[in-house]
């Protein structure tokens, strides 16, 4: 657990509305982890997530049904997205997620129990769900 304290960088009233939003959710992610399921997700522009695909399906599932401190492995995000047979399609997803940590690709790990791959880093990843799992404890 870090000591350092969660700060946000000066110059935050020059920023625009969707970016003060994701300013306040990554702060409460990182700092106040029970705020985030009452934050609103802020609002994401990028073409991946706008046209009809199982790419979006994914996403878009990921973000509604995995809840922080949860993991789930591909094959069961696959099921949750509408295609059982389609585990190595989520894996593609998940490289393609353009917002990793609000939609928290991190979450998603190998039927086996390990983590997989992500594109932070496997650390990184170890990190996260360490960090989402510390959090949930404290809170029960």
């Amino acid at each position: 657990e870090s000591s350092a304290a969660c700060e946000v960088c000066e110059g935050a009233e020059e920023m625009t509305e969707p970016l003060k939003q994701c300013t306040a959710w990554l702060h409460a992610y990182f700092c106040e982890p029970a705020r985030t399921a009452s934050l609103p997700v802020p609002a994401f522009h990028h073409p991946l997530l706008r046209r009809d695909s199982f790419t979006r399906q994914v996403l878009w599932t990921l973000l509604r049904d995995v809840k922080f401190g949860e993991a789930v492995s591909y094959k069961q995000l696959a099921d949750l997205a509408g295609n059982s047979r389609a585990a190595r399609a989520v894996g593609g997803a998940m490289r393609s997620n353009p917002i990793p940590i609000i939609i928290p690709c991190h979450r998603v790990i190998c039927s086996s129990g390990q983590t997989g791959n992500y594109g932070g880093g496997n650390l990184m990843k170890e990190w996260l769900l360490s960090h989402e799992k510390l959090q949930k404890e404290k809170l029960a």
